[in-house]
């Protein structure tokens, strides 16, 4: 049965920490906006309190998470136990982000292994958190991180990278515009 807290436990912070994987989801706020549903993975997430968390987020081919949170800041970040007992834990919360340069970036990007590909730190500050049992999730295995991303980083270097930015990450799908294309204003 689904139990809902106020803000992140101890026992929660302790699965959260042993998950190699996590799910971000967001949306616009337009009724025919797309929801987005995101995997992230790499040691990319951090509590930072009972009722902050942050995820290094790493360049891509579309960056919806971020349009979505500067238009209305509605994130849910989702856990869920591939091996041991079985569990799903949500956190619901408002979110935003930091981009290197920010005033908050010195101090949030000390607690990350900061990547020639991270593209910006998603911040949320959590209000509402919520288990639930996760008994039809399958048992999975953990092999190990994919090693495509640093690859592709390293071929396209900071330059291309920034180009790659500019041309695939100012705007959602939608046509809302991210912290990024605030940013290059």
């Amino acid at each position: 049965m689904a139990r809902f807290f106020d803000s992140i436990q101890e026992q929660h912070q302790a699965f959260i920490e042993k998950q190699k994987m996590f799910f971000v989801a967001s949306a616009p706020l337009a009724a025919n906006g797309h929801v987005n549903l995101s995997p992230k993975g790499i040691d990319s997430f951090k509590v930072l309190s009972a009722n902050k968390v942050a995820y290094m987020d790493i360049i891509g081919s579309g960056n919806e998470t971020s349009a979505h949170i500067l238009e209305n800041g509605r994130i849910t970040i989702m856990f869920c136990a591939f091996d041991g007992p079985p569990n799903i834990l949500r956190l619901y919360g408002e979110g935003y982000a930091v981009l290197p340069g920010d005033e908050a970036w010195s101090i949030l990007a000390t607690k990350f292994d900061i990547l020639l590909s991270t593209r910006q730190i998603i911040v949320a500050d959590i209000h509402k958190v919520q288990t639930s049992c996760g008994f039809s999730v399958p048992y999975y295995t953990y092999e190990g991180e994919r090693d495509q991303a640093y690859k592709w980083a390293a071929n396209k270097g900071a330059d291309g990278l920034e180009a790659y930015k500019k041309e695939k990450n100012m705007i959602s799908m939608d046509g809302l515009p991210t912290a990024l294309f605030n940013s290059s204003k």
